[in-house]
Parts: structure tokens; C-alpha cells; sequence
């Protein structure tokens, strides 16, 4: 399973470890990711997401999953929250 919040698109970063002698290693840094249920308000659902702590702060921030998703670009989104996204848009024509 890829180490990216569905949300966000936020991933793996790349750094270095550096020693007391200036050595330097490569080395990985991983998001926080939780796996999360969120509702949507206006689906009357709920979804489950693998997202990180930033990104559930974020969307807390926007008001919820529905204000998140509408405001955020699709390249950022996983496939999941694309599917949620397109319903959402249709129970916004609809009604």
C-alpha cells in the first residue's frame, strides 16, 4: 500500500541523516497517515480515507469533506475521493 493521504496527495519525503561526523545517509520521511471515516453531510454517508493529521486538519479547517473535495484539484485527489467528489457534484445538480 503506497504511503500517500488520499486527500492531500502528500507523500514520502527524501533527506539525509547527517552524524556528528558529517556523515551523510540517505534516509525516508513518511507521512502520518490514519485511517479515518468522514462524513459527508449532503451524501448522508460516511467514507473511509487514508489520510494524514495535516490533511484531516485541513479539512476540519474547510468546513468539512464535502467543502474539501470541492475546493481541491483532482490531480491531488486518489480515486476514492474522485468517486466521492463526482457524486457529490451530482447531488449538487440534482437538487
Amino acid at each position: 500500500m503506497s504511503r500517500i493521504c488520499e486527500l492531500t496527495g502528500k507523500g514520502r519525503q527524501v533527506g539525509n541523516n547527517v552524524s556528528h561526523a558529517n556523515n551523510k545517509t540517505k534516509r525516508v520521511f513518511l507521512p502520518n497517515l490514519q485511517n479515518v471515516t468522514l462524513m459527508s453531510e449532503k451524501l448522508d454517508r460516511s467514507f473511509k480515507f487514508r489520510v494524514s493529521t495535516q490533511g484531516l486538519r485541513s479539512v476540519e479547517h474547510n468546513g468539512g469533506l464535502d467543502n474539501w473535495l470541492m475546493k481541491t484539484s483532482d490531480e491531488k485527489l486518489s480515486a476514492n475521493a474522485l468517486k466521492v467528489k463526482r457524486e457529490l457534484k451530482k447531488a449538487a445538480a440534482a437538487s
